[in-house]
């Protein structure tokens, strides 16, 4: 049975509103990101911060707003695409947002889905609203006019239309309280043409009768100058000046304000529907125009498709209108909508990249200000699993994405807005003070002074001074020059409090202990030559190294006493020092030259056991940091040592309680450099522990396991515990320009790092070796108004994520165009494995015909070289475009235009190689995905469902065979495929569905045995472009065992798992009982939403799937409901709370 559940939550924003909501309030931004209304209001400094969510059961595909007669506020009107609308606004008996009407469209499909998308327009005065959801049909709605039911909506009637292929519809401005409405339309399949009508959308003078939309009823028919037009514009009456007047001769009648506004790909028209006249503009450049926004009756915002943002202004004479001009006034996202929110403030909202909100100048600069990004990840065009912790070979499996330390790196946007984003689980900090201009900082300590039971002093060690800082209660702060004799010249290696009111400092030349009472240093120690390297110290104990070669240990009571020291010579040098705070008598030591750390006595300084710790890959591996505490409760594990090594790595073991003996190592990777570890007590005897790097991490205990969570301080140097009055369970972190009081966050959230491209990321490989993705990019731009397409393959730094190298395809004669990209491990000609990337490529026809070569695409196979640049090592003209690429041994299995090849690859040298087709299998139709379990190909079909081939190698009586063992016979328009179990698959189709399939080889018959079953269907609401497989090693009592990553159009990311079979039960009856308690916006029913839906089948629930951020919504519930909810399923509430909060930690 599968499980689902969100990591990244859809943040695309395809529709946004400005609407009045709320009674004596200023308008809010609505905003519809998927299944999510999200309610933002302006603050004083022109930025919109999120006040409110609402989830829908369902995928938003229609948002607009209506008045009702005499109402001080606005109601929204949504429609989804599984036909449900509602309405929703300010109840003011409640106080409170609820749903005001709620419909579905119980009939049965028999109307074919309008060409373009569904859309919905409302009259100006906010009380007739225009459906279009089937080809050649209109739905007519209107709020009700009776007093009592002024809030509800009155559907009207539903007409046919003559216009079939309508490209924009909107009502116009009309004085005589009769709507109008215009459909702009191509009224020819064969030859793109454009031809504005419009209607008068009642027959009767009371408004209560719909016209019939005949040709005869038309009131304005005329042809739009540019074939591309696609939008229109109403324009408003004015005022003052501006309002137009009538002129009874219509020979000499000009067009006024009030007409509508054609917009072209070349030209303007504008045309006054009351005089009949037409007003005709070129545009200074081609373009493609796709949202609007009014900033005033004569002035207008319009974006187009290559992000670039322009000012339609109409020019007057009075109310007459003599011009239109198209000005452009600076580059956004590629806008999906835009939304002027007034104060010069204008809103982008996109579904390619980030929306933004810009501030606005129309003087005489003409240009725009961008004041806020909403980053989105969406669409996802593909996504990879980069392992960071599984990097000293390929047998470790964990959970890393839980963990954190596994990122999922996503191809996101798209042309102008394409980017890398790095997609991290980790924790917050929450910044509550600031210390500005602290730069250069090498360690940061906190001191309790005069015997408070708090923190209030923070020593802060640069390279040759150190500075204190003391905290009031109130959180003021204020530098000190004298602390009870400690040194200031010097840079502090250690300070820490003591029993008995004491005091440590320990600097690069001395050690002293301080009565905090009486502020006067009691005891000095100075090393007899040579400066302090490397010291730690706990409270009876300090251990420290001179110039790296001489180990020394004090005991620290009512003075400093030597008690041990060991000198090393020649042989070896010190590189970290560590005394864990839980075993007193114990000191863990790293050592230079040989790599190698040890647990010694601190009476004798004699090892008590040791261990190398370097690798096969890397003899220069250098232990330079080291922590050793209990992070898991005592009754599950003994205490953990974690060594962190020069070149990112931190290598983990277990240590026993009673004789301190090693075994159990691990290692994960935090970064490129070497990590600091600070510990940071959790409760009495357990820790956390602080890993800065270039990717600090959090290291902490939960569920019976060691986590490392990313941390959102990606520039923290150092930290240290800050319990403070004024900032209690607080630590300080510094960074490269100051140092922060911030607070940790209790939960992990998702976090995202962009790295800007440009240009489309079509396909992403990642290389372990290299540590590095491998890009298949495409740029678009326009140059002298031609339309300029290249593409490339680049190599991306894994941790910087700062470009390394490029390799362009061909575009000298047609364009080449990436489609697949994959890193592979291939012999080379010594028949030793090397790393190579395939790169899949396909050609545009430059006039739609055939080409005289016969060439389609290409296989390329790339190397890279010694500066990290990669090269040509061989590639393969091909007759059809190449779809997706896989490997199989040491073969290429190729998806090409209605076939599936295999390849073998024979290198001659590191720079040449040769292809040669070994067998192919032809498809239904055409091959979409395909994925690889063993020696069985999955192949996704366009139009239907999946196959699985069987490579069968070549014997004496035939040469290599693709065998057709299963097919899934259901008309699937699939997009995706991926492995999930034995004989199980995961796919993702067109409709937003997801099915996972078996492979029945129980089947009594041959025929039996070749369907494929489906054991769990359900509807994502998104469409899925990627699902990645993971492979993790489950607990014993783990409910749910992650198999994949999903990327979706939408900027969705989604954890994938099987349940275990003991929970299987339990949890599809506790999801069937809380659909029946949980109320969300528009009253849609879970099960209508996630049932599964494609043009030849809808079910009436989702099927064996459980929806894990539906399941999360029991907590949010009263506790009464919960009680109810549990009542019949077995376990009681506090059970079921538990279960949920586990699964919400997976993800």
């Amino acid at each position: 049975m599968a499980y689902i559940a969100p990591i990244h939550r859809p943040n695309s924003v395809r529709h946004a509103l400005q609407v009045n909501l709320f009674p004596g309030e200023e308008e809010c931004l609505i905003l519809a990101k998927t299944n999510r209304l999200e309610i933002w209001k302006l603050d004083d400094y022109g930025t919109l911060v999120l006040t409110d969510t609402k989830t829908v059961n369902g995928t938003i595909s229609i948002l607009q707003k209506l008045r009702p007669r005499d109402a001080d506020t606005e109601l929204i009107f949504v429609g989804t695409q599984r036909f449900h609308y509602f309405t929703f606004g300010w109840n003011t008996s409640d106080g409170k947002l609820e749903t005001i009407d709620s419909f579905f469209d119980i009939h049965e499909k028999h109307s074919r889905d309008a060409q373009s998308q569904d859309m919905c327009a409302v009259d100006p005065t906010g009380r007739f609203m225009a459906v279009l959801l089937w080809e050649g049909v209109i739905n007519v709605l209107r709020m009700h006019t009776v007093k009592s039911k002024r809030q509800n909506l009155h559907w009207m009637d539903q007409i046919r239309v003559s216009e079939l292929f309508i490209k924009s519809v909107t009502f116009l401005h009309v004085e005589t309280g009769h709507p109008k409405i215009a459909f702009l339309h191509q009224s020819r399949t064969g030859m793109p043409d454009c031809r504005l009508v419009t209607y008068r959308l009642t027959s009767d003078d009371k408004n209560t009768e719909v016209s019939r939309f005949e040709v005869r009823d038309q009131v304005d028919c005329i042809d739009a100058p540019d074939p591309g037009a696609s939008i229109l514009i109403p324009v408003g009456r004015g005022e003052g000046d501006q309002k137009r007047y009538i002129i009874r001769n219509a020979s000499t009648a000009r067009a006024q304000l009030g007409g509508v506004i054609v917009v072209g790909e070349t030209r303007l028209l504008y045309y006054d529907d009351a005089a009949k006249k037409t007003v005709e503009a070129s545009l200074p450049e081609s373009s493609i125009f796709v949202a609007w926004a009014e900033y005033d009756v004569s002035h207008y915002f319009i974006g187009d498709d290559y992000g670039a943002l322009w000012l339609l202004e109409i020019l007057l004479d009075g109310a007459v209108v003599t011009d239109l001009q198209m000005t452009k006034i600076g580059v956004t996202s590629r806008a999906n909508s835009l939304v002027y929110l007034g104060n010069n403030i204008l809103f982008v909202g996109s579904h390619y990249g980030d929306s933004q909100v810009f501030r606005v100048d129309l003087g005489e600069s003409k240009s725009i200000q961008l004041i806020q990004t909403l980053n989105s990840i969406g669409p996802i065009v593909d996504l990879n699993i980069m392992d960071m912790g599984n990097r000293e070979g390929e047998g470790q499996t964990t959970n890393e994405y839980s963990s954190g330390q596994a990122r999922i790196v996503t191809g996101s946007g798209v042309y102008k807005d394409g980017s890398l984003r790095s997609v991290r689980s980790g924790v917050g900090l929450d910044d509550v003070g600031v210390l500005a201009d602290m730069t250069n900082v090498r360690a940061l300590f906190s001191l309790q002074s005069d015997g408070t039971s708090k923190t209030d002093t923070l020593v802060v060690s640069f390279l040759t001074e150190t500075r204190f800082f003391k905290f009031n209660p109130a959180g003021e702060v204020e530098e000190i020059e004298e602390f009870k004799g400690m040194i200031f010249s010097e840079q502090t290696l250690l300070a820490r409090n003591l029993p008995n009111s004491r005091l440590l400092q320990i600097t690069t030349n001395s050690a002293l202990l301080v009565d905090v009472e009486d502020g006067i240093v009691v005891s000095t120690w100075r090393p007899a030559e040579g400066q302090i390297t490397n010291v730690s110290a706990n409270d009876e104990w300090v251990l420290l190294s001179v110039d790296g070669r001489v180990v020394i240990s004090l005991q620290v009571q009512q003075d400093i006493v030597r008690v041990a020291d060991n000198d090393l010579e020649e042989k070896d040098q010190i590189a970290c020092i560590h005394l864990p705070p839980e075993y007193p008598n114990i000191g863990v030591v790293g050592f230079w030259k040989s790599g190698t750390i040890s647990i010694i006595d601190l009476k004798t300084l004699q090892s008590i056991h040791g261990e190398t710790l370097r690798r096969k890959d890397n003899n220069a591996s250098i232990p330079r940091d080291i922590a050793l505490a209990q992070i898991l409760p005592r009754d599950i594990s003994g205490p953990t040592l974690f060594v962190a090594m020069e070149d990112g790595y931190v290598i983990t073991f277990n240590v026993s309680k009673s004789d301190f003996s090693i075994s159990g190592r691990k290692s994960i990777v935090l970064g490129t450099r070497q990590a600091k570890l600070q510990l940071l007590p959790k409760t009495p005897g357990i820790y956390n522990v602080f890993a800065t790097s270039e990717h600090p991490s959090l290291i902490y205990g939960a569920d019976g396991r060691i986590i490392y969570s990313a941390v959102t301080a990606d520039d923290a140097s150092c930290v240290c515990l800050f319990d403070s009055e004024a900032f209690p369970n607080s630590i300080a972190v510094a960074t490269e320009n100051e140092i922060k009081i911030s607070i940790i966050d209790t939960e992990r959230r998702t976090h995202v790092q962009t790295l800007p491209m440009g240009k489309t990321i079509r396909r992403i490989a990642y290389s372990r070796n290299e540590r590095a993705f491998g890009l298949g990019c495409f740029h678009r731009e326009v140059k002298n108004n031609e339309e300029i397409i290249t593409n490339s393959f680049d190599l991306v730094d894994e941790v910087v994520f700062s470009q390394l190298g490029s390799f362009p395809l061909d575009s000298s004669s047609r364009v080449e165009m990436v489609e697949a990209v994959i890193r592979a491990e291939l012999p080379n000609s010594y028949g030793d494995l090397v790393e190579r990337f395939i790169v899949g490529t396909s050609y545009l026809s430059s006039n739609g015909g055939e080409q005289d070569d016969g060439v389609r695409g290409r296989i390329l196979v790339l190397g890279v070289d010694s500066d990290r640049s990669p090269y040509l090592v061989t590639s393969r003209n091909l007759k059809g475009a190449c779809r997706c690429l896989r490997v199989l041994d040491d073969m290429i299995v190729a998806a090409l235009t209605k076939t599936v090849v295999m390849y073998s690859y024979t290198e001659t040298s590191s720079t040449t190689a040769e292809l040669h087709k070994i067998t192919s299998f032809r498809p239904a139709t055409y091959p979409m995905d395909i994925a690889i379990e063993g020696n069985i190909i999955a192949v996704a079909d366009l139009m239907k469902s999946m196959t699985l081939l069987e490579f069968i190698p070549p014997t004496d009586a035939h040469g290599a065979r693709l065998v057709e063992v299963a097919r899934h016979y259901r008309s699937v328009w699939a997009t995706a495929v991926c492995p999930i179990d034995q004989d199980l698959w995961l796919e993702a189709d067109s409709h937003g569905n997801l099915l996972v399939l078996r492979r029945n080889l129980d089947g009594v018959t041959l025929e039996d045995k070749k369907r494929m079953e489906v054991t769990s269907e359900m509807n994502l609401g998104e469409t899925v472009n990627r699902i990645q497989k993971v492979t993790v090693e489950a607990s014993d009592t783990a409910i749910i065992t992650p198999h994949a990553f999903i990327g979706t159009v939408d900027g969705g990311v989604y954890l994938f798992g099987l349940i275990t079979p003991e929970y299987q039960d339990l949890m599809i009856r506790f999801q069937a009982k809380l659909n029946e308690y949980v109320e969300t916006t528009g009253n849609i029913l879970f099960s209508r939403y996630r049932s599964f839906r494609n043009e030849e089948k809808e079910s009436e629930g989702p099927f064996r799937f459980i929806d894990g951020e539906f399941l999360e919504r029991f907590l949010d519930i009263d506790e009464k409901t919960q009680e109810e909810i549990c009542a019949g399923l077995g376990p009681d509430v506090e059970a079921l709370r538990s279960l949920v909060e586990e699964l919400k930690r997976m993800h």
